[in-house]
């Protein structure tokens, strides 16, 4: 009986907080993970590594294949900041002179933010 009576107040015990519940700390909740902006200077780089050969990808020129629209023009057919799911996911466009591709989200992040800083009509 008395290890009952023992074990029933150290049971309460615990649970017992020395302070009202308003003011009790809470634990801090658990931080978001950071997703970094993307950087339009390496987007620029990855447009005239991997879209150069057929777009222009620059603020003026046309594109090398002439069906081909220049990048800083996509606004016109596109949302540029809805991209991101379409290049995530697989881009697949009408022409079939353009390869199916799917990025990484470091370098989808960073074409992004440089559609966004070429583009003629916003």
């Amino acid at each position: 009986m008395i290890l009952r009576s023992v074990m029933a107040a150290l049971l309460l015990a615990s649970c017992a907080s020395p302070e009202p519940l308003s003011r009790r700390e809470t634990a801090p909740a658990a931080a978001l993970p950071i997703v970094p902006a993307g950087s339009a200077d390496r987007g620029g780089a990855f447009a005239r590594a991997r879209c150069a050969s057929c777009h222009a990808v620059g603020r003026d020129g046309d594109s090398p294949l002439a069906a081909a629209p220049a990048l800083r023009d996509i606004s016109r057919r596109y949302p540029v900041d809805q991209l991101e799911e379409a290049f995530a996911e697989g881009f697949v466009s009408a022409h079939s002179t353009m390869p199916e591709f799917v990025l990484e989200a470091h370098d989808n992040r960073d074409l992004i933010a440089y559609l966004e800083s070429i583009q003629t009509q916003r």
